[in-house]
């Protein structure tokens, strides 16, 4: 296989509502997660996101608390065969769809790890769009590593590339969102200042 660009991403509807959730709970920070899966069994060219860990709202660039989540998070879902397998971001900035420095150094440290990782970066507009129900694609861009190791947008839409598993999950984020559901999302930031703090959100989709 050439680059990252032939693999296909199938996100989970669970996995994708809650890191847009978690954006939506802090509208005007900075927010990141990662995506937790493996390389689909059936088909080696697809990396299947089953599940995410919304991770940071303040100081996204501080490595001690990201390398301790991401320990905690590898022994949490090792058991259950699946590993981290990309990043999450959003911008602070409503119109900023630009990769930030950040975003590109975390990326890269979870490619270490796993070198098919993609950037998945929020969208706000098709965010934005998701009230008037038009749109059935994803509201994040996918970003990938090309030959020469830089992060690239994959296509405008990248929609053929990164698709929902559940093809209603825009349907239910929309419910979500108008019944405040993000108020419920803890992220590893929560859960360092108060340990009760569940950051697995076990009752979210309850």
């Amino acid at each position: 296989m050439g680059g990252n660009g032939e693999l296909k991403y199938e996100i989970s509807q669970n996995a994708y509502i809650k890191l847009v959730l978690h954006t939506l709970r802090h509208k005007t920070a900075a927010v990141n997660g990662v995506l937790v899966g493996r390389i689909s069994s059936k088909d080696e060219g697809v990396v299947e996101i089953s599940d995410s860990v919304p991770l940071f709202h303040s100081n996204l660039a501080l490595l001690p608390p990201l390398e301790i989540s991401l320990i905690m998070i590898e022994e949490h879902y090792v058991a259950q065969g699946l590993s981290v397998v990309g990043y999450f971001h959003a911008n602070e900035r409503f119109e900023d769809v630009e990769l930030s420095g950040v975003a590109k150094n975390i990326g890269d440290h979870i490619s270490r790890y796993f070198p098919q990782a993609p950037i998945l970066l929020l969208n706000n507009k098709k965010l934005e769009a998701l009230s008037k129900g038009k749109d059935r694609s994803p509201v994040m861009q996918l970003c990938v590593k090309d030959a020469s190791k830089n992060w690239r947008v994959v296509g405008t839409d990248g929609g053929s590339k990164l698709l929902l598993k559940e093809p209603s999950a825009n349907v239910v984020l929309s419910d979500y969102i108008s019944s405040e559901k993000w108020k419920d999302v803890t992220d590893f930031d929560d859960h360092l200042d108060d340990v009760t703090k569940d950051w697995l959100n076990p009752g979210l989709f309850n």
